[in-house]
């Protein structure tokens, strides 16, 4: 299987049937081009298929051209970011009751979407994007011919990483402003994020390409997000808090982030944050209801996990090799601690 065509949301496959009937091309990005999820002229099965890509949703055509009708979705997955093109050609209404486990940045190339979200509704446009959080409603009216860029970003990890940004739990869930003016000068960094990820899936070659710096261009297009973006949780960001424990917290998830292949030990972590061991492990219990040697494992899984989706076997890469690279080296205590996080085992990983 190649590298970046493990979707873990629908299966990649092309829609078995008759010939198609000619549709011209309606801009898919050359890195999606070759990497069709599907396609299907049934409104039936494009809302099948659309509720197992995004979230159960219904879909209902215009009245005018609707034997016209040809929907398609191209795509790739990362790990935790997937980047889909989706057009529905003619004019339709999309209907998503409440979103899955993902956020997602819905940004037409096209054409105009009329959006209803929670109550709020605005135009999506190419200069006008919609962001959407898990468990909130979508209803977007298209347009004929009003193909869209969406960037999924699985929920688990955006939460991970703003924890790591803040360097504390969350209170609250996670929920965006709806609306992304992509003409400002802030915007323009998240234009730029997306067109690495563009770049890095295209070329043969690409560090992502070869299973490396996957990680990375996440975090670059997740932190970009939440700092350009409105959200419930902004000024924790533009405006940290200087509260001791907080601040302590923060500093020794930069110092575990930096050194997670190398030995760590609690004297290190509150040496290099000129705090108190003590001082440390109050601060990691209050704000993460966690021990840092207890992150600093999960972390560690985390990462040996994010190394084993990427790698093929053809690469020549083993779970032994993975496990010592993030200082497990107890094989058996390793696999054990792997199916007890992620249900199932490292060699199964690899596999897949």
């Amino acid at each position: 299987m190649p590298r970046l065509a493990r979707l873990g949301f629908i299966d990649h496959h092309r829609t078995d049937g008759p010939v198609r009937r000619r549709v011209r091309s309606r801009g898919v990005p050359p890195a999606l081009a070759g990497r069709e999820i599907f396609y299907t002229e049934d409104p039936r099965q494009a809302a099948d298929l659309l509720g197992r890509a995004l979230s159960p949703a219904s879909l209902t055509l215009g009245d005018v051209d609707a034997n016209r009708f040809a929907a398609s979705l191209h795509g790739v997955r990362l790990r935790d970011v997937s980047l889909l093109h989706l057009d529905l050609g003619i004019a339709a209404t999309l209907d998503i009751p409440a979103m899955g486990p993902y956020f997602a940045v819905h940004m037409p190339t096209n054409g105009r979407a009329l959006c209803t979200h929670e109550g709020r509704t605005f135009e999506a446009n190419p200069v006008r994007a919609v962001v959407t959080s898990p468990g909130m409603s979508l209803t977007m009216r298209f347009a004929y011919d009003s193909p869209q860029l969406v960037l999924r970003i699985e929920q688990e990890a955006l939460v991970r990483h703003l924890t790591r940004m803040i360097g504390g739990s969350l209170s609250h869930p996670i929920f965006f402003d709806p609306e992304l003016d992509l003409t400002t000068d802030a915007a323009m960094r998240w234009t730029g994020a997306i067109q690495l990820v563009h770049t890095e899936v295209f070329y043969e070659g690409s560090l992502v390409q070869r299973g490396q710096g996957i990680g990375s261009l996440e975090e670059l297009l997740m932190s970009t997000l939440l700092l350009l973006q409105p959200s419930n949780h902004h000024a924790q960001l533009v405006l940290p808090s200087e509260q001791t424990g907080r601040r302590v917290v923060r500093e020794a998830l930069d110092y575990i982030e930096a050194h997670l292949a190398d030995k760590v030990t609690m004297a290190d972590i509150a040496r290099n944050v000129h705090m108190s061991i003590r001082a440390v492990q109050q601060g990691f219990h209050e704000e993460l209801g966690t021990t840092p040697m207890l992150y600093l494992r999960d972390r560690r899984l985390e990462r040996a996990r994010a190394d084993l989706t990427d790698g093929l076997p053809s690469d020549g890469m083993t779970v032994t090799e993975v496990a010592e690279r993030w200082g497990f080296h107890h094989l058996g205590g390793f696999a054990v601690l792997y199916r007890k996080r992620w249900g199932e085992s490292p060699s199964e990983t690899l596999r897949r």
